[in-house]
């Protein structure tokens, strides 16, 4: 997992409330356990839509998507994650998100960040002109006009992220510990390793 401090760049006003995570990767795009290749079938309803902002050129390979309230609604996809990582969105700023599927972002490198829906409004009118720009260290989103907007982040998540730790990173971080554990617990009781013994 790649480590996020700061991400810059235009962003995908959406806007639209309640997406799903169907709406995100239709269920047809789930008999894959490869996430590449997934951001193709990103939105791919959406899409079918004239002057839809995935398509427009003046967003594409944008790093940042903004939302309505409760993205990422619906059943549990973790190939929702992957389809918007595949994409290249790094960052979902919207009022709020699924827990599940705010869970999932995490654990696949996206920043999700919760702000109040005025707030949301704010970015959708500068993401029509101007790049936005998230600083994961400060918890801050900013913008070329001077806006600053402060936003929350469990200190677990924030350390992850910064670090680019998924759950084996974190588990290799503590080599040494198990090593030692290991090494402690085939001096101690060797019939549980008798390889090692």
């Amino acid at each position: 997992m790649e480590p996020i401090r700061t991400v810059e760049g235009t962003a995908y006003p959406l806007g639209v409330k309640n997406v799903d995570t169907d709406m995100i990767i239709a269920a047809k795009w789930l008999k894959t356990i490869s996430r590449a290749g997934l951001g193709k079938g990103a939105f791919e309803a959406m899409r079918q839509q004239p002057g839809n902002v995935f398509d427009d050129p003046a967003y594409a390979g944008s790093p940042i998507l903004i939302a309505g309230d409760n993205f990422g609604c619906g059943s549990s996809r973790e190939h929702a994650a992957w389809a918007l990582a595949d994409m290249g969105v790094k960052v979902v700023i919207a009022p709020s998100f699924s827990d599940i599927f705010s869970g999932n972002a995490f654990k696949n490198g996206i920043l999700t960040v919760a702000l109040p829906q005025e707030v949301i409004d704010r970015l959708m009118e500068v993401a029509k002109t101007d790049p936005i720009d998230i600083d994961l260290e400060t918890q801050m989103v900013t913008t070329p006009f001077q806006d600053r907007f402060h936003f929350e982040i469990d200190p677990f998540r924030k350390s992850c992220l910064l670090g680019g730790l998924d759950e084996v990173g974190l588990t290799l971080a503590r080599t040494g510990s198990i090593d030692t554990y290991e090494q402690r617990r085939a001096q101690q009781q060797p019939w549980l390793s008798p390889a090692l013994a």
